[in-house]
């Protein structure tokens, strides 16, 4: 599982010209699944997210977590973080987990962020195609994936 960390001040999702989910100061999460990722990957990167020390305490030092501030979270699925780019210059994303197993491991990472959080975090629609908008707070963006944990 691969997840691209963004510290935003605002952030939203629009379908078809509605919008269907926006926060204010918190996280945007885009979430790549491949294949070979399981519950485990889920538990890890939530609890490493909800704990991600990367907002400003009272002297200005990255030393709080989105928990800490009552921030929020959006999170979007992106097959597309697991992009290969090896060959040619058309990204091939055989990596990317096909639909019967990651529908089922977004939904189990929704309900595990949002109840790791302690509230209920935006979304956007599996497999829809979404304009995300949002305002980069830094910027600071970070990027994890559950391959590298060790």
């Amino acid at each position: 599982m691969r997840v691209v960390i963004q510290r935003v001040t605002h952030a939203s999702v629009t379908i078809n010209g509605v919008c269907i989910s926006a926060i204010e100061k918190g996280l945007l999460v885009l979430l790549g699944i491949e294949e070979a990722d399981g519950k485990e990957d889920v538990e890890w990167l939530c609890k490493k997210i909800v704990n991600l020390r990367i907002f400003d305490d009272e002297n200005g030092i990255m030393n709080k977590s989105v928990s800490d501030i009552e921030g929020n979270i959006l999170l979007i699925s992106q097959f597309t973080l697991h992009a290969s780019t090896k060959k040619g210059n058309r990204p091939s994303y055989i990596k990317a987990a096909k639909h019967e197993i990651s529908v089922p491991l977004y939904e189990a990472f929704c309900k595990e962020l949002s109840a790791t959080l302690g509230k209920e975090i935006g979304t956007g629609e599996f497999g829809a195609d979404m304009k995300v908008e949002l305002l980069n707070d830094g910027p600071v963006t970070i990027c994890m994936d559950t391959k590298n944990k060790e």
